[in-house]
């Protein structure tokens, strides 16, 4: 249940450079999740951590001992994969005991006959029969080990991918977007269940997501990534409250950040401090675009610029679109960052104040 810290890591693919200048310290039995768009390097980052790709510079640790030159199966991780990686042929028992059988793997095992022995004797086993039967509860498979993959929902596939990393009991849990080929409701019901499983095993998880509902759901911290590059590390609340900058208070949040340019600065203020309503007062602005979802109303509106800016308000609001609106801004918690660099200022001048 190792202590994880980036030291400087960077990863360069020919004259690219995909990872620069990666420094963090993870303490033990964390859930991170490692976020960012597509391209930015997260995946990659991950594989470093499993061993599966090499690191080009800097230095990794678990525990403070350097893990750079080790192989996979000496660092003691289980990885499961956004494409489940099950094998069609065997059944779900096989599937998840296969980290068991390759654990006891010898080199004469590849002939066919030997092969197909070798797997059925282990498969018998009761130590192993045991620790399979144990895991396929947890993530309620019993009924179907002796299934094929081929014959299991998205969901139920992934449960397999999962179990199949639990058996081992390894050290460290890595996760590369386990959810994205789930629907919606698979997806809720997977985060769920990824987020009991970490609390019942109590170890180290790396996750990998670019949805930010799943980091901010999910993780106990968060690095979010852009380029290659940490825009910011910390719980969900500090980087949902305090962002670094302004690609990370677009970025987390749904809506995104409100970014208001006032007097050289840019004033962020989160959708759910922004009040719509057709009294006189506060700013004027226009309607664009209204979600009613349910319990709370999202309105798209327009001030002075084209730009889109987002109120969240409670309740089943109705304002015509293209309509007149009067904007009101809770200023408590706003933040507010440089115009030209986009960090995140210190305290924010008198005359951003309404």
């Amino acid at each position: 249940m190792p202590k994880i810290r980036f030291d400087g890591i960077t990863k360069d693919f020919g004259d690219t450079s995909v990872i620069r200048n990666f420094d963090a310290e993870v303490p033990d039995e964390e859930f991170l999740v490692l976020l960012g768009p597509s391209g930015c390097g997260k995946s990659t980052m991950l594989r470093m951590i499993a061993g599966l790709t090499d690191i080009s510079g800097g230095s990794l640790e678990f525990d403070g001992v350097r893990v750079n030159g080790l192989e996979p199966r000496e660092r003691r991780v289980a990885f499961v994969f956004q494409s489940y990686a099950l094998y069609p042929h065997m059944t779900v028992r096989a599937n998840i005991a296969f980290p068991l059988l390759m654990s006891r793997f010898r080199w004469y095992h590849h002939f066919p006959v030997v092969n197909r022995l070798m797997r059925r004797r282990f498969l018998r086993d009761p130590s192993v029969r045991e620790k399979v039967e144990e895991v396929a509860a947890m993530m309620e498979l019993t009924g179907q080990l002796d299934r094929r993959p081929k014959t299991l929902s998205g969901g139920q596939r992934q449960r397999v991918a999962v179990a199949r990393a639990l058996v081992r009991e390894p050290s460290l849990y890595l996760l590369d977007e386990p959810l994205s080929n789930l629907d919606a409701k698979l997806r809720t019901q997977m985060r769920a269940e990824i987020s009991a499983l970490y609390q019942r095993v109590r170890k180290s998880f790396v996750y990998v997501t670019h949805d930010q509902v799943e980091a901010m759901t999910m993780g106990t911290r968060i690095i979010v990534m852009n380029e290659g590059v940490i825009q910011q590390y910390g719980t969900p609340k500090e980087i949902y409250d305090r962002p670094a900058n302004t690609f990370v208070a677009r970025f987390i949040g749904s809506p995104p950040m409100n970014l208001l340019p006032r007097d050289g600065g840019l004033l962020g203020v989160r959708a759910e401090k922004v009040t719509i309503s057709a009294e006189p007062g506060g700013l004027r602005g226009q309607v664009v675009v209204v979600e009613h979802l349910g319990a709370e109303t999202v309105i798209a509106f327009t001030l002075d610029s084209r730009e889109l800016h987002y109120a969240r308000m409670p309740g089943d609001v109705t304002f015509p679109p293209g309509s007149e609106c009067r904007v009101d801004l809770d200023l408590s918690g706003a933040s507010w960052f440089d115009a030209e660099t986009g960090e995140r200022q210190a305290s924010s001048p008198a005359s951003a104040r309404q």
